[in-house]
C-alpha cells in the first residue's frame, strides 16, 4: 500500500533513535502519512547486533516505542510527545542488519493525558518482523527536557520529503 506522506518530523543531535550526532545510534527519520500516521524508516548496523547478522530484540522495541509514541505529534505539533507507561512487543521474525526497514504507528485512542496506540515493523520483503501496543503519557516537550534542547536540537532534518512510502 502506498502512503502519501504530509510531512516530515523533527528529529534531534543525540537521540539513539534519530541522532544525527549520535554514532551509534539508528539515524531514523519519521514521516507523516495522509491517513494520521507514522512511517519510520531506518537501518540496524553491526554495532546493533545481537546474534550474527540480527539486530537486538531491544532495537526492535526502541523503534516501534519511538514511532508509537510520536504519532500523537500527528493530531497537535512537533512538541506533544508520548513517555511510555507500557509496552507490549511480539516478535515474531528476526531483524536483518544492514536493510533498510520501516516501521509504522498509529494513534489508536486519545483520553487526554493518556493515549494508546500500535504499530508493526516491516522486513523489505513485507512480512511483518514485530508488532506493538503501548501506552503514553501525552507531554510537551518543554515539560521532559530543558529549554536549550528545543532551541537547539530539535530540527527538521535536511533533505526531500518523499511523496509516498510503500509498505504492505
Amino acid at each position: 500500500m502506498n502512503h502519501t506522506i504530509n510531512k516530515g518530523q523533527n528529529i534531534s543531535k543525540h537521540c539513539f533513535i534519530c541522532g544525527t550526532a549520535n554514532p551509534f545510534g539508528l539515524k531514523t527519520r519519521f514521516y507523516e502519512t495522509a491517513d494520521k500516521e507514522v512511517i519510520a524508516l531506518f537501518t540496524a548496523r553491526a554495532e546493533h547486533q545481537s546474534y550474527p547478522g540480527i539486530a537486538h530484540g531491544g532495537i526492535t522495541a526502541a523503534i516501534l516505542d519511538e514511532t508509537i509514541g510520536r504519532a500523537i505529534m500527528v493530531f497537535y505539533d512537533q512538541m506533544t510527545f508520548g513517555v511510555t507507561v507500557d509496552l507490549q512487543i511480539r516478535y515474531k521474525q528476526p531483524i536483518p542488519l544492514d536493510v533498510e526497514l520501516k516501521a509504522i504507528g498509529r494513534i489508536t485512542a486519545d483520553k487526554g493525558r493518556i493515549f494508546e496506540g500500535t504499530g508493526e515493523l516491516y522486513l523489505p520483503d513485507g512480512r511483518i518482523a514485530a508488532t506493538a501496543e503501548g501506552k503514553y503519557l501525552k507531554r510537551n516537550l518543554d515539560q521532559i527536557t530543558e529549554r536549550d534542547f528545543v532551541n537547539e536540537e530539535w530540527f527538521a532534518p535536511a533533505g526531500d520529503l518523499p511523496d509516498a512510502i510503500e509498505l504492505p
